[in-house]
């Protein structure tokens, strides 16, 4: 019986693992995807924020957020300096694009420093500058996105005094052009994205089984660990340690931290394949001898968040702030009786991401700058939150928190692949046996 389990969990997990592609194939599908965002995307973000010129500095091992993501997927690390040049012709209305280092990054990104008559590598940036003659010069300067923060104090100081004295006073900050860079999603990037949050959930309801769980002698950090080295074992990245917390009516053990029957579960986590990141948060209940399901308070405390969840998701409208969104489902939700927290972000590129912030744990009357940031369409976000309920037996209100990743075009806003709806079980059935 042991060798027949082994096999069949071995037979299991080799069937999720044929759904990561090998390190090769995932690079090919970074590069080519990096390819079509340089060409059909690029264009009209520079349009749209008015930026002739984009420059991107890093420094080997320091790098800026944005130039990771503009990498080649054999290159883990800048080389060097590198700078990186996007000039947009008004009246081709084409983007160049141009590496002033010593190779071309990737086959995208074009070397452009002739090292015999520009020895130094900033005097060949300026003359790059005074032939195309921009509008404005954008860096990565920002009060309120670390994402578009990215240039170094020395890089920037190096640069601005290398240019001519008629480009100094060009130089404006590139967050406009940064975020919609980092926020925006391809078509193809969300015929990939689904696959990803479906493999997240996937893992989820394994952890939160009999597989894994053992009431009366599992601990949450086991089974923190066990997701760690799922996702590494699935061929996965997570872009940050998971967490496994338990709520729980009474005293319990003597050690809080060993799952018992009736303990309500929580688990977030996160992974990263080909350059994008979920999010999520989901619930299981264990099961006590003799029950079916969860009980009846604990599956309306779960309906709320749900409800909290639609109520969000309302908001979204082009246009609208992440403020304005978040004042106006927390207004509603207390309106119908809810006990609401919202925390949500974009998500993409980076865990929390660049884009407009619908509300933090702790700021829950707006956020300062990245609440201000308008939605716009085709961005991905994490729908984040909580919903608090007071049950008999709980020394704390319950809270359900729950997230899901969402996308938002200009046909609304929609769960990437789906969310939970009910509370997983543990074991999935209670035994048939008769008392």
């Amino acid at each position: 019986m042991k060798k027949f389990i082994l096999a069949m969990s071995v037979l299991l997990s080799a069937a999720t693992q044929a759904q990561v592609l090998p390190v090769r194939e995932q690079a090919d599908v970074v590069n080519e995807l990096l390819a079509e965002r340089f060409d059909k995307l690029l264009p009209g973000m520079m349009a749209q924020t008015g930026i002739d010129m984009w420059i991107v500095v890093s420094r080997e091992y320091n790098e800026d957020p944005v130039l990771k993501t503009m990498l080649p997927a054999e290159w883990l690390n800048a080389r060097r300096r590198t700078v990186l040049v996007f000039y947009r012709d008004p009246k081709k209305q084409t983007v160049e694009k141009l590496a002033v280092a010593r190779y071309a990054v990737g086959k995208s990104i074009a070397a452009a420093w002739d090292m015999k008559k520009f020895p130094e590598q900033w005097e060949a940036l300026a003359d790059i500058v005074k032939q195309r003659n921009p509008n404005k010069i954008a860096l990565n300067t920002s009060h309120n996105f670390g994402h578009a923060d990215g240039i170094d104090r020395t890089d920037y100081e190096e640069l601005v005094q290398a240019l001519p004295a008629e480009f100094k006073r060009k130089v404006v900050s590139a967050e406009p052009l940064a975020i919609r860079w980092l926020e925006t999603r391809t078509e193809r990037e969300m015929q990939i994205y689904p696959q990803l949050v479906d493999a997240t959930h996937k893992i989820i309801a394994e952890g939160f089984s009999e597989r894994v769980i053992t009431p009366g002698i599992t601990t949450s950090e086991d089974v923190v660990w066990w997701f760690r080295q799922k996702i590494r074992d699935l061929g996965y990245d997570t872009w940050f340690h998971p967490s496994v917390e338990i709520q729980r009516a009474g005293k319990g053990l003597a050690n809080p931290d060993i799952i018992i029957p009736g303990d309500l579960l929580h688990v977030d986590i996160g992974i990263t394949y080909l350059r994008l990141n979920t999010d999520v948060q989901e619930h299981a209940y264990v099961l006590k001898p003799g029950e079916t399901a969860a009980p009846a308070a604990l599956t309306l405390a779960y309906a709320k968040a749900n409800r909290l969840q639609d109520i969000l998701l309302a908001q979204f409208k082009q246009g609208s702030t992440g403020n304005q969104m978040l004042a106006g489902a927390l207004a509603q939700a207390r309106g119908e009786g809810i006990n609401p927290t919202i925390y949500s972000h974009p998500i993409g590129y980076h865990g929390h991401a660049a884009g407009p912030a619908i509300g933090m744990w702790d700021m829950q009357n707006g956020v300062p700058g990245t609440g201000e940031e308008a939605l716009r369409y085709r961005t991905a976000y994490s729908i984040e939150l909580n919903a608090a309920s007071a049950i008999p037996g709980y020394a704390e209100p319950v809270r359900i928190m729950l997230e899901e990743d969402a996308y938002f075009d200009e046909s609304g806003i929609r769960y990437i692949s789906g969310r939970q709806k009910e509370m997983l079980l543990v074991p999935r059935r209670a035994p048939n046996i008769e008392p």
